[in-house]
């Protein structure tokens, strides 16, 4: 398995991390002890790092299926502890699920550029496709103005650049 040393090495990762659990939650994980299994409670002693902030980073991390957690019940009290470790070592494969998720955004976004005509109010800045267009006979209905035609052959043309990057780089292109 990994360690969180090499993985937050990775300059990408890190990032991606970031973006997620923010610059405390990276502090949690450059102190989350190796081995065994912690309660958040433990973590916040341990590392320092205030426990709201463990249990949002956990639970993020969860969310994620980067960190699983073992729930134990305490017999006389029926208070329930939740004993916690990381899977990172699963980081490259959530990163390329999100990958193929945004690529499939973008392809349906390339998909609607390219089989839609559409037009723009000047005044308005408001963009219709080309059937919203005929339904007001190309009249702006905000404004009344004309509407004239808006060429998109930049916006898929960037698209296009986008997703067949995101292919070559998931290795699908």
């Amino acid at each position: 398995m990994v360690s969180v040393t090499e993985l937050l090495n990775d300059p990408a990762i890190t990032a991606y991390i970031q973006r997620m659990i923010g610059e405390d939650g990276i502090e949690l994980l450059r102190r989350f002890p190796e081995e065994g299994e912690h309660s958040d409670e433990d973590l916040a002693a341990k590392t320092g790092v205030n426990l709201n902030t463990v249990r949002h980073t956990l639970y993020t991390l969860y969310e994620k299926r980067l960190a699983e957690y073992r729930r134990l019940k305490n017999t006389e009290t029926g208070w329930l502890t939740y004993l916690w470790h990381l899977r990172l070592d699963r980081v490259h494969d959530v990163l390329e699920e999100e990958i193929r998720d945004a690529l499939e955004h973008l392809d349906a976004r390339l998909s609607y550029e390219e089989k839609n005509d559409f037009y723009m109010c000047k005044n308005c800045s408001v963009i219709y496709t080309f059937t919203d267009a005929a339904n007001w006979n190309f009249e702006c209905p905000n404004c009344e103005v004309m509407l004239e035609h808006f060429d998109n052959e930049l916006i898929a043309t960037a698209l296009k650049r986008r997703v067949n990057r995101i292919k070559e780089s998931l290795g699908s292109a």
